[in-house]
C-alpha cells in the first residue's frame, strides 16, 4: 500500500477535443506548487490527476494543504493504492481507513470500477468493504442517506483506490488557460476579490497599483503588496506595476472643479492602464467595481470613465453588494489586509460632494485644462514593478 493525493477534475472534462490542453495546464501548475514540497509524480488519468510521492522525504502533509488553492480542481483526496485483489482491499480498509472516521457515527461506501472485469460488480465491493469497515471501527453505523463520511473504492486497470472523505478545491479553470488581464489593484476590499474571481476562470494575472506618495505612505504600498501575495496563492505569480498619480492630482486640484475630481482621475487611470494592458500582452483589465457602491461606481458614473479603455473591462463585482464581497475576501485571507486603515490614492482630495451623474461632455470639458496625453506618459515613465510570488 502507497498513499497518494486524489485530485478531482471539475469543467475540465466538458472540453472536448481541447481537454488535453487544459489538463496539461493543470499538471504544470501542479508541478510548480509541488517541486516545493518534494519529488512527486503528477499523472492526469481517468477524469482525475493523481501526485504520487517519490520518496520518504516528500511533504505530503504540505502539499495537501498547499494546492487546496489551485484552480481546476473541485475535491482532493488523501487516497490508499493497493492490488486490484479483495485480499489488498479489506488489509488496506483496515489498516488505513480507521483515522478518517474517528469520531464519526456513520459512512457509506461508494464502490466504482472502471474494470468491468473485476470479479466484483460495484454493489457487491460496496458490501464487502462495508462490512471491513464494521468490523475494524467500534460503534460506527451504515447510513446510505446521509452519513457523515463516505468511503470511497475505485477499481481502476492497475490498481485499486481508497480513500474517504473529500477536501473541497478551488474549482474553477486551471490559471493559464484563459488569457492574460490586468488588475487595477486597490487598497481595499473589493479588487483583490474581483482578481481571485477573474483568475478562478483560467485568467492569467498581472496588476497596476497607483499610489501619492508622499500623500499615501510607505506602508500604504506594503499593504497593497500584501494584498497581491495574498492573491498569488491562487493566481500564481504576477508583477504589480506602481504608478504615481502624484502629479496628477495635484494638477487636477489647481485646475478643475472639485466635484470632477474623482471621475477626471478615474480616467487617468483607465488610460494608463489600458498602455500598461497592451505593452505586457494583457487582453482585458480587471476592476472591484460594484454597481452604486460609491460615487464613482454609478451607471453613469462608469459610463463616462470606461471609454477609455481600448479593452474589455471585467468587472466580476458589479452586481454583488458589499457583505457577499466580504464574504470572498474573508474566504480568500485578502479581507484583514484590506480594512488596515491606511489612505490610497482614491482618499486623497476627494471632493466633498462629487458627481454621481456626471455628463460626458462637461467631464471632457475639465480635462482639456490638462496635458493629458503628456500627463500620461509621465506617470508610465516613472512606473516599476514590484514582482509577487506566492509563499510556500
Amino acid at each position: 500500500m502507497k498513499e497518494i493525493l486524489l485530485c478531482k477534475l471539475g469543467e475540465i472534462v466538458l472540453k472536448g477535443a481541447n481537454r488535453r490542453y487544459f489538463e496539461d495546464t493543470l499538471c504544470r501548475n501542479l508541478r510548480h506548487r509541488a517541486k516545493h514540497f518534494g519529488n512527486f509524480e503528477i499523472k492526469s488519468s481517468q477524469s482525475t490527476i493523481t501526485i504520487t510521492p517519490q520518496d520518504d522525504f516528500c511533504d505530503v502533509d504540505g502539499l495537501f494543504e498547499n494546492i487546496q488553492t489551485v484552480f481546476g480542481i473541485v475535491a482532493i483526496s488523501r487516497c490508499a493504492v493497493c492490488e486490484k485483489t479483495m485480499e489488498a482491499i479489506e488489509r488496506t480498509v483496515r489498516d488505513y481507513v480507521p483515522q478518517f472516521l474517528v469520531g464519526k457515527k456513520t459512512f457509506k461506501v461508494v464502490a466504482k470500477r472502471s474494470d468491468k472485469k473485476f470479479v466484483l460488480d460495484s454493489m457487491e465491493i460496496a458490501r464487502e468493504v462495508g462490512g471491513y469497515v464494521l468490523s475494524a471501527v467500534r460503534g460506527i453505523k451504515v447510513d446510505v442517506k446521509n452519513p457523515e463520511i463516505v468511503v470511497q473504492v475505485e477499481i481502476r486497470e492497475h490498481s485499486a483506490f481508497i480513500h474517504a472523505g473529500q477536501f473541497k478545491g478551488a474549482g474553477g479553470m486551471p490559471v493559464g488557460t484563459n488569457g492574460k488581464a490586468l488588475l487595477l489593484l486597490s487598497g481595499g476590499i473589493d479588487s483583490p476579490v474581483a482578481g481571485y474571481m477573474i483568475a478562478k476562470r483560467g485568467v492569467q494575472i498581472e496588476a497596476v497599483h497607483f499610489e501619492s506618495f508622499p500623500y499615501t505612505s510607505e506602508m500604504a504600498r506594503e499593504k497593497v503588496l500584501e494584498l497581491a501575495r495574498e492573491v498569488s496563492q491562487y493566481a500564481g505569480t504576477f508583477g504589480v506595476r506602481i504608478v504615481s498619480l502624484t502629479k496628477i492630482q495635484e494638477l487636477l486640484v489647481k485646475n478643475c472643479e472639485e466635484d470632477y475630481f474623482t471621475l477626471i482621475l478615474r480616467r487617468y487611470m483607465m488610460a494608463i492602464a489600458d498602455r500598461i494592458a497592451h505593452d505586457i500582452g494583457c487582453g482585458a483589465l480587471i476592476t472591484g467595481e460594484s454597481l452604486g457602491q460609491v460615487a464613482s461606481q454609478t451607471m453613469q458614473a462608469i459610463g463616462v470613465t470606461d471609454p477609455m479603455s481600448t479593452l474589455p473591462v471585467f468587472r466580476p463585482c458589479i452586481g454583488m453588494d458589499k457583505e457577499e464581497i466580504v464574504q470572498i475576501a474573508r474566504k480568500i485571507g485578502t479581507f484583514e489586509t484590506s480594512i488596515q486603515p491606511y489612505e490610497d490614492c482614491c482618499t486623497v482630495f476627494t471632493p466633498k460632494h462629487p458627481r454621481t451623474k456626471p455628463e460626458l461632455a462637461k467631464v471632457e470639458e475639465q480635462q482639456r485644462r490638462l496635458d493629458f496625453d503628456a500627463l500620461v506618459q509621465e506617470a508610465l515613465d516613472g512606473a516599476y514593478v514590484e514582482y509577487i510570488r506566492p509563499e510556500f
